[in-house]
């Protein structure tokens, strides 16, 4: 059974935990630039350490055991401590030190992109020394990975609110109804109002949207996906309607595939909020504290009351 941790096993568990990432042996050879022999030997040693089997491999292909799935995790908590302990002792006289993990949904408009690419820039100009790691994800995974402790920051459209976590309204993004070219009423799309395209057939999301009525009546949603690039497909198919942000339909209208069936009347509006869990400004981090404030600043042209 492994005793006190030395620098062999440290390489070891690295090499573990590439060749799980990498799916196997034989593909972790690129990532480590050594033989495959080689590989399954510090697999081996690795296990002798431990006193338990970590993977089965060989040609019936590569699968985690039970306790080979459970020290997979707690391998990726171990080094990644190492790494935030080596990060601040290489800069102790930093005033910030860390990671700070960031969430974010996709397809976020790009003028809102560049205002995160801002807060960024002036966090850089902070005496620090912070290694971002930034994901996109959908708003479930991000809100559960908020109370995980997974991420420290989300920005993104929330459906409802979880009581722990603190939410505040960024910018407003615009959604309009459309039609793809294909579609019987996309010539006169423009002048269509909700009782003209409630007989058609729609794409609607998996998710509420709590902003927006739905534009017909249940048996018509022949469609539903949980992402933009989804939702434009079953559009841009010519057989549903749907909704879309402005911003993402735009490149598609004008290359004329889509069009908008009435932005004045088939349109509603969703509020994107900063979220982070609730803490006394005592307890929350630093760093989070300081990245807050500097988002908060890119995004007060276009802050929203709620």
């Amino acid at each position: 059974m492994l005793g006190t941790l030395s620098d062999l096993d440290l390489r070891l568990i690295r090499v573990f935990l590439a060749v799980v990432d990498a799916g196997g042996v034989s593909v972790a050879q690129t990532t480590l630039n050594v033989g495959q022999p080689t590989i399954s030997t510090q697999l081996s040693t690795l296990e002798t350490r431990l006193g338990f089997r970590l993977c089965d491999r060989g040609r019936s292909g590569f699968l985690l055991t039970a306790k080979g799935e459970r020290f997979y995790e707690r391998s990726k908590k171990l080094l990644g401590a190492v790494e935030e302990f080596s990060a601040e002792a290489r800069n102790m006289d930093k005033k910030l030190v860390g990671t700070l993990n960031i969430g974010l949904i996709g397809h976020t408009p790009v003028s809102q992109n560049a205002r995160i690419s801002e807060a960024i820039a002036s966090f850089r100009l902070r005496d620090e020394a912070v290694r971002f790691f930034i994901s996109v994800r959908s708003p479930g995974d991000l809100e559960e990975h908020l109370l995980s402790g997974q991420i420290q920051i989300a920005v993104g459209y929330f459906w409802h609110r979880v009581p722990i976590l603190e939410y505040t309204p960024l910018f407003v993004e615009q959604q309009i109804a459309y039609c793809g070219r294909g579609h019987p009423l996309f010539k006169r799309a423009e002048r269509l109002d909700s009782s003209e395209v409630a007989d058609y057939e729609w794409t609607w999301r998996t998710y509420p949207l709590p902003e927006v009525q739905l534009s017909t009546t249940p048996s018509k949603v022949t469609a539903q996906a949980d992402n933009m690039e989804a939702v434009a497909l079953l559009i841009l198919s010519g057989h549903h309607l749907g909704y879309l942000p402005q911003h993402f339909a735009a490149p598609y209208v004008k290359q004329g595939l889509l069009a908008a069936l009435n932005p004045e009347k088939l349109s509603y509006e969703v509020t994107f909020h900063m979220v982070i869990r609730q803490h006394s400004r005592q307890s929350q981090s630093p760093i989070v504290q300081a990245f807050l404030e500097d988002l908060k600043k890119a995004h007060l042209s276009g802050a929203v009351d709620v």
